[in-house]
């Protein structure tokens, strides 16, 4: 796609930015602080939403903070020139996610976040809004992430049952309903530790620092002793799933809620596998899935072994040259609770 034209960028696209199922997305020169996160919708531009809504420019070059609680459009490097039979979709790259970097993609004349019909003809912009931390960013970094679909790549339950029984996707008996359950682990590790909820006053963190920060100035362990845990209003956590799961290297999946009746929270702001994840060639033996989890309006009592949301497997036209953690590094295969690559000790 790159090649043909159907992918371009402002800079030429970089090898590091091919993953085995998506392209990386980077953030461009320029920042603008809106008053109000937006879809374009029919007939406007985001150059148009941006007339309206924009209330100052941030200059990424040398390194901007972008503040806790605000919300910018960011301009994408890339652009996109795509076929009629061929659609989009994109979401935050796990390290994202995993600080509660909420980045959504927007287009001209858009009706939804992270989607882009087939067809399409124009620039790609990043929405940033920080909920628990303010992070510095530059231009290049790489918050989220693109995938291309053309026809319907979707398993139904019989499929999925059927994949479950010659490869076993997960490593406890599957619960699937339009889609392969999952539930939370609560039950502690070794040092009594089942998750972190994000303090609410803490400092900056460069999305260029690996291992830099120590866990204990950003996050507060949490312990249960009785395989429950409360959620409390607008509070952020890190949490891990019961199940290891297995991607086997013809397929990709995506994390999805699984239902409103369960309670009121977002399990995930990530949530996409590449193919190989938790795969044995690829050095993996399962890999749980971390769950990025905030709660809205009450609190809400969240058990051990509860099913908080579904994978949704989708087949690749063909199995991508390199897998999941094998030919390049990796910072999540083969994980378990893991909080992003910016802490050492974890």
């Amino acid at each position: 796609m790159v090649a043909t034209g159907q992918i371009s960028g402002s800079s030429p696209v970089e090898e590091i930015q091919f993953q085995p199922a998506s392209l990386d997305l980077r953030l461009g020169h320029t920042a603008y602080r809106v008053r109000a996160s937006f879809l374009t919708g029919s007939g406007k531009t985001v150059a148009d939403r941006l007339a309206e809504f924009q209330m100052h420019k941030v200059d990424l070059g040398p390194g901007a903070v972008l503040e806790k609680g605000c919300v910018y459009v960011v301009p994408l490097m890339e652009h996109l020139a795509l076929p009629e039979d061929v659609q989009a979709v994109a979401n935050a790259k796990s390290s994202t996610g995993r600080l509660d970097l909420l980045t959504r993609t927007i287009i001209d004349q858009g009706s939804e976040f992270d989607r882009i019909p087939a067809g399409y003809h124009g620039p790609l912009y990043a929405e940033i809004c920080p909920r628990s931390f303010s992070v510095l960013v530059r231009p290049g970094m790489r918050l989220n992430q693109i995938r291309f679909r053309n026809g319907e790549a979707g398993l139904d339950d019989d499929a999925l049952r059927a994949l479950h029984e010659q490869v076993g996707l997960v490593d406890t008996p599957p619960h699937i309903d339009g889609g392969l359950g999952f539930s939370v682990d609560l039950e502690p590790r070794s040092d009594g530790i089942v998750g972190y909820r994000a303090k609410p006053h803490s400092g900056v963190i460069d999305m260029d620092r690996i291992g830099a920060y120590a866990v204990s100035d950003f996050w507060d362990p949490l312990h249960s002793d009785h395989g429950g845990l409360i959620l409390d209003p607008g509070a952020f956590y890190i949490l891990v799933s019961r199940e290891a799961v297995h991607i086997p290297p013809d397929y990709a999946a995506e994390m999805a809620p699984y239902m409103a009746l369960v309670g009121e929270f977002r399990v995930h702001y990530a949530g996409f596998f590449d193919p190989g994840f938790g795969h044995a060639q690829a050095g993996g033996t399962g890999s749980r899935g971390v769950l990025e989890v905030r709660c809205h309006e009450s609190p809400f009592l969240l058990e051990h072994g509860q099913r908080v949301g579904r994978l949704l497997y989708e087949h690749m036209r063909t199995p991508p040259e390199r897998l999941y953690g094998s030919a390049s590094a990796s910072n999540y295969q083969g994980q378990g609770l893991k909080l992003s690559k910016h802490f050492h000790g974890v």
